[in-house]
């Protein structure tokens, strides 16, 4: 009790430079309006589309631990757990994203995490 936790490092195996740290960013894609899940017209469903097969390759790449619509009682939002080598990567992945390239109107959030635990190793958040 009262033990600091220290750097952690990633820790999985098969190849992977156990000392490369590797940084976790929860991103929130808000959307134009807060009831915009229930009022897409055909356009935005299909930047909606877009942006999902943009998280789906990046989480089939490993960037992405997860992603999703979070159905929030003030607004449905979207939230994505991804993990890059630092800020300027992390707004790389945001202005690819179909989404925010887009007129629509969405804007993302995104805040570093200070640590991930997966199921494939436990990854620093410096």
């Amino acid at each position: 009790m009262g033990r600091g936790i220290g750097p952690i490092r990633h820790e999985a195996a098969g190849g992977v430079d156990p000392q490369r740290l590797v940084k976790g960013f929860v991103f929130r894609l808000i959307p134009p309006r807060p009831d915009f899940a229930f009022t897409m017209t055909d356009a935005e469903r299909s930047t909606m589309l877009e942006h999902m097969a943009y998280w789906t390759r990046l989480a089939e790449e490993g960037q992405v631990l997860a992603f999703g619509p979070v159905n929030d009682p003030s607004g449905p939002y979207g939230i994505g757990i991804v993990l890059a080598d630092d800020p300027g990567t992390a707004e790389l992945i945001r202005d690819a994203d179909p989404a925010m390239a887009s007129s629509h109107g969405f804007r993302t959030e995104i805040a570093p995490m200070l640590g991930v635990v997966t199921p494939n190793g436990r990854f620093d958040s410096r």
